[in-house]
């Protein structure tokens, strides 16, 4: 759940350690974002100032100017990514799968409305064509309108966007990709997505629209050392179900306050050594990478014992009828405290 509060604190200018003193000189307004992470635990950052909050015919939709994070977005009460370390999470979604692949020139992206996905897809040199398909249009114009980061991203002639749902988009279209993209909302219950982490989905939608050699990579949900439970197991163990070789990573990002994780899934070994990534990253992206190297990649796939044992042990295959949900489901709201 996420809610936004504000509060109107009295503030003495001459104030120590917090303490009210009898000469009151002011009034300080603290607007504060807060996000019910599990039952007992709550995350919660303060903001400058409530940019925009909105509903779609899907989702509730709020941009927030936090103080720790930048710009954030935030959809159905949860938090989808903020500006400082956005990076961290887009360039892990996205360069794993397109660097193990030998030559990427399609790609298929599920969702992926903000545009950052896309924006990272394109940094690829041998990249000629890459499919958006968001079934949010309100989503969608509203992060070209308000995500100043992604704006060359959209007006790329590579790019083309398709409002649909990514399931119906697959299972109509003629073309198939040399890597497909899952950057979905979380499951979430009640949420629109979850039907897509299904095996039905990767076995009968994903797999038969992948090229021969083609890679599956997916955002998975909370990766930590008590949440990965939750969805990331499971999805990872369906994937095993539908795909030869699976790799699942995860890194720490800090505006999510936990770890994160996802999963990379093909028919055809994942081999590459940390300087062979590195080699591919010199030769075929544009810029430099703020987050991953061959280095990084090889410490976020080398997931902690704990894990890894829930992982090994995993039974538990994804379908519409024993779906697993992250915890929560939200809406941004305003209350006004005395």
């Amino acid at each position: 759940m996420g809610d936004i509060s504000c509060s109107d604190d009295i503030v003495n200018g001459n104030g120590v350690d917090g303490k009210i003193q009898s000469s009151l000189n002011g009034y300080r307004k603290s607007c504060w974002y807060e996000e019910e992470i599990e039952e007992n635990l709550r995350w919660c950052f303060a903001l400058n100032s409530i940019l925009h909050t909105g509903a779609s015919r899907y989702q509730d939709i709020a941009l927030l100017d936090t103080k720790p994070f930048g710009k954030a977005l935030i959809i159905d009460g949860k938090l989808q990514s903020a500006e400082v370390d956005e990076f961290i999470y887009h360039e892990s979604l996205v360069h794993p799968a397109l660097l193990h692949h030998s030559s990427p020139k399609t790609v298929f992206i599920m969702g992926g409305g903000e545009g950052s996905t896309a924006r990272e897809i394109l940094r690829h040199k041998t990249v000629e064509k890459v499919v958006m398909c968001d079934i949010d249009e309100e989503v969608v114009d509203f992060c070209k309108a308000h995500l100043d980061v992604n704006r060359e991203a959209f007006v790329d002639p590579r790019l083309e966007v398709i409002i649909n749902d990514a399931r119906t988009e697959l299972e109509i279209g003629k073309e198939c990709y040399d890597v497909i993209i899952g950057d979905l909302a979380d499951p979430i219950e009640g949420g629109p997505c979850y039907k897509l982490y299904t095996k039905s989905f990767y076995e009968h939608s994903v797999k038969p629209k992948l090229n021969r050699g083609g890679i599956f990579v997916t955002q998975a949900g909370p990766a930590g050392i008590f949440s990965h439970t939750e969805v990331f197991s499971c999805i990872c163990n369906t994937l095993r179900q539908v795909f030869k070789y699976v790799v699942a990573y995860s890194a720490h990002i800090p505006s999510y306050a936990d770890t994160w994780g996802w999963v990379m899934a093909s028919d055809i070994p994942f081999t590459l050594s940390a300087d062979e990534l590195d080699s591919r990253i010199k030769q075929r992206i544009k810029g430099e990478n703020r987050y991953l190297d061959g280095k990084t990649f090889s410490s976020a796939s080398t997931l902690s014992k704990a894990v890894r044992k829930s992982l090994d042990n995993e039974t538990h295959v994804y379908t519409e009828g024993t779906a697993r949900f992250i915890y929560g489901h939200g809406s941004v709201q305003k209350q006004n405290q005395a």
